[in-house]
């Protein structure tokens, strides 16, 4: 499974989602059209507003390039990364998902 670094966006959303589809798809779906198998794109963190927008491109890219599959992270912690690509890389049959990761975790129980 290969992966493929969003860099920066724009703080607006509908910026970076222009930004996004103007700049960054056209490598994305060339890498597709290379023979890519599978591909995680990973989004830099950024707030809930741009969670529409990452969801809607990796959903529509999954469902137009099938079967390859395609999945979204959102994180800037290696380690977490790391894990979800482990994950996704042996779960065959998830596809059209973006996975905003929390490196910090649930916190403990209170009781």
């Amino acid at each position: 499974m290969a992966d493929f670094r969003i860099g920066s966006l724009p703080d607006d959303p509908l910026a970076a989602s222009a930004a996004f589809y103007a700049e960054l798809l056209p490598q994305v779906l060339a890498r597709l059209a290379a023979g890519e198998p599978a591909i995680t794109l990973i989004f830099p963190p950024a707030g809930h507003a741009h969670r529409d927008w990452r969801e809607a491109a990796i959903a529509s890219l999954a469902r137009e390039k099938a079967p390859v599959r395609i999945n979204g992270l959102a994180s800037d912690d290696e380690a977490a990364i790391a894990a979800a690509l482990a994950y996704l890389g042996s779960a065959g049959g998830i596809t059209g998902q973006y996975l905003p990761l929390d490196s910090t975790g649930a916190g403990s129980v209170v009781r």
